[in-house]
């Protein structure tokens, strides 16, 4: 099944999307529970709480008896009332991250009421199209708004009136959001769902809506499995408390250069597979061996690997004892065990 193909359907009674690249799960999106921590991208009404001393930081107050964590609350008191949006999943006994940079994302624009000025995204080159995109956006309601807009990618090649109309919804919900600051904890923008997020960012329109007629369900069950080959090599994959552990193997290959060949393997194929688990936070990898004179080759590799990658990751570098360290942004929540059974 050549080309790209994104599948709409539900696991375990949550919405749920899929992106097939060539007949290769791409990526893989799933709603969290019900009972599940305020999910990335939700927008509260929060009432600051108590400040963590030393920190620079301020516990929040959400709905329901949920806490969040705010930092950099200078000047920030007790009993204020903010608008706050959520940045990540919450690590387990942790309280929700967020921030006072709020955003509001759609499939063709972003609007930031907190920075001014109107930007368009680096991915689009061609000229000609960035002034087109910049004058349907001088048209909308942006300019009057005094908010600031992102033209995103998503944009490129689409019709004047799409971009024009969402733009112009994005302006009016930012405008009623920002100006309900007063009151108790309560949430104001819900997050999207696996779907609506599969519309808003990934690059067709959905094409079907049976995970079981184009093979997905397969590709989950593969993702149950700790291992899985990039090429010659093996990869393992273990979640733990602590970190993500990915241990790699140079498989069958004895050759001088099999370590290298490993690794570079790995690198290709790390961003797709920590996409589809659902993987974040700190992430260890225990490499084949390989000379030292070969380290820069491999961390150009990841580089250029994790360039296309959606999710922010940062390569932090090297450990004392050869192992690679990466650091993820908690988007996605684990892919549970034996969902797609």
């Amino acid at each position: 099944m050549k080309g790209v193909h994104i599948i709409l359907d539900h696991l375990d009674g949550r919405p749920a999307a899929a992106l097939m690249r060539d007949g290769q799960l791409d990526d893989f999106l799933l709603s969290p529970p019900a009972d599940a921590a305020p999910a990335p991208g939700a927008i509260f009404r929060a009432v600051a709480d108590r400040p963590l001393k030393g920190q620079g930081g301020m516990m929040m107050r959400l709905p329901g008896g949920e806490m969040a964590l705010f930092r950099g609350a200078k000047g920030l008191r007790p009993g204020a009332a903010m608008l706050v949006q959520v940045t990540s999943y919450a690590e387990q006994g942790k309280a929700v991250p967020v921030t006072d940079r709020v955003i509001f994302k759609g499939r063709h624009a972003i609007v930031t009421p907190g920075a001014k000025g109107i930007n368009v995204s680096r991915q689009i080159r061609d000229e000609e199209e960035k002034l087109r995109l910049l004058e349907i956006v001088h048209s909308s309601t942006a300019i009057e708004s005094g908010f600031g807009l992102i033209v995103r990618s998503g944009a490129v090649d689409a019709s004047a009136d799409d971009i024009a109309e969402e733009v112009d919804e994005l302006v009016a919900l930012a405008a009623a959001v920002t100006a309900d600051t007063e009151g108790e904890a309560e949430l104001l923008v819900e997050a999207p769902d696996a779907q609506q997020l599969a519309w808003r960012d990934w690059p067709t329109a959905p094409t079907a809506e049976s995970f079981a007629d184009h093979g997905v369900l397969d590709a989950l069950l593969d993702l149950d499995r700790a291992d899985c080959r990039a090429g010659e090599a093996t990869l393992f994959i273990e979640p733990t408390r602590a970190l993500v552990a990915v241990d790699v193997n140079t498989g069958g290959d004895f050759s001088v250069a099999a370590g290298l060949k490993a690794n570079l393997a790995c690198a290709r194929a790390l961003p797709r597979q920590l996409r589809c688990r659902g993987l974040g936070g700190q992430i260890t990898l225990d490499l084949a061996p390989m000379a030292k004179k070969d380290r820069r080759q491999f961390e150009q590799g990841l580089r250029a690997a994790f360039r296309a990658d959606p999710v922010e990751t940062a390569l932090v570098g090297w450990t004392p004892l050869g192992h690679f360290e990466l650091q993820r942004k908690r988007e996605r929540l684990p892919l549970p065990k034996g969902i797609a059974q």
